[in-house]
């Protein structure tokens, strides 16, 4: 796999502050996935997106991005990348039209029938100035101008701030068909659903301490899932709990509930003698991984 966004070392110390911002982050985002960022604020996110464009510079540590150092080839490098910033300054007195009219001059190769079909689909109404703009509807005009050149690599911080679920889900779509013609996106955000939703990969951050990078799928196969199997004979917990990856067991009138972590073939080739009426498993989610890393 193509490495699009290479991070090694990265720390980042502020004057004043009694811990770094960063400390010693080491991370790679290929091409073609949707790579999670998430914390909750004050982690490090947005830190480490403008030490990703420049904006800051580390205290120790370097990042390149398609192979460019970040430092040292800073233009060459924002040309091939859209950005969303979390906190979005627009020009008050102009149209979502003109705003993206503006920046398509500034952005050679850009597409303004595919600027105008974000906003159709995004159900932004581009003849209003900004400052008329609701937060949501200035969240989706900042989502359009960083996606309307098709750049190889998005980087949005905190996008769906303001969002409407149906909004929402269409901007899951974008990212997917985004994913599909070979982009990356490297997506910064709190809110778990989200990151769950679209994400192929997630890095957990802590305190500006990088605790876990795992595909998502893998995060939660190692998470606690709870199994409950309903029948109309007697199943006796203390036989489940000495199963393979059960963590404990309980019974109750006409069910059996177990705690598994990992695989499940030893429960389910254990619950196939019994005659199962039903069964019901209740998957771990990003909340419990989220919850795992920041509990003590």
């Amino acid at each position: 796999m193509n490495t699009v966004i290479d991070i090694q070392g990265l720390t980042k110390q502020y004057p004043r502050k009694p811990r770094p911002a960063l400390a010693d982050l080491t991370m790679r985002v290929y091409q073609g996935e949707i790579f999670g960022y998430l914390g909750p604020n004050g982690a490090g996110k947005t830190t480490t997106i403008r030490c990703m464009l420049d904006f800051v510079r580390p205290t120790q540590g370097h990042i390149t991005i398609m192979g460019l150092n970040v430092q040292a080839n800073s233009v060459a490098v924002r040309r091939e990348v859209g950005f969303l910033p979390a906190e979005l300054a627009l020009w008050e007195h102009m149209s979502g039209y003109d705003t993206l009219r503006y920046m398509a001059d500034l952005r050679p190769g850009c597409d303004l029938r595919y600027a105008f079909e974000l906003a159709e689909r995004l159900r932004l109404d581009l003849r209003q100035r900004a400052q008329e703009y609701s937060t949501g509807n200035k969240r989706k005009l900042g989502i359009i101008q960083a996606m309307m050149h098709r750049p190889p690599l998005l980087i949005l911080d905190e996008p769906t701030t303001g969002l409407d679920p149906l909004v929402r889900h269409t901007f899951n779509d974008l990212l997917h068909e985004a994913r599909d013609r070979g982009q990356t996106v490297f997506l910064s955000s709190h809110i778990l659903s989200e990151v769950e939703a679209v994400c192929d990969r997630v890095a957990v951050l802590r305190e500006g301490t990088l605790r876990r990078v795992e595909r998502v799928d893998v995060l939660k196969n190692g998470l606690t899932r709870t199994v409950t199997f309903y029948s109309d004979v007697v199943l006796d917990p203390v036989d489940w709990s000495a199963l393979a990856g059960v963590k404990r067991a309980e019974a109750g009138p006409g069910y059996v509930r177990v705690y598994v972590t990992g695989s499940m073939d030893a429960v389910i080739k254990y619950a196939a003698q019994f005659p199962i009426e039903d069964m019901r498993v209740d998957a771990a989610g990003l909340e419990q991984v989220f919850m795992e890393f920041y509990n003590g």
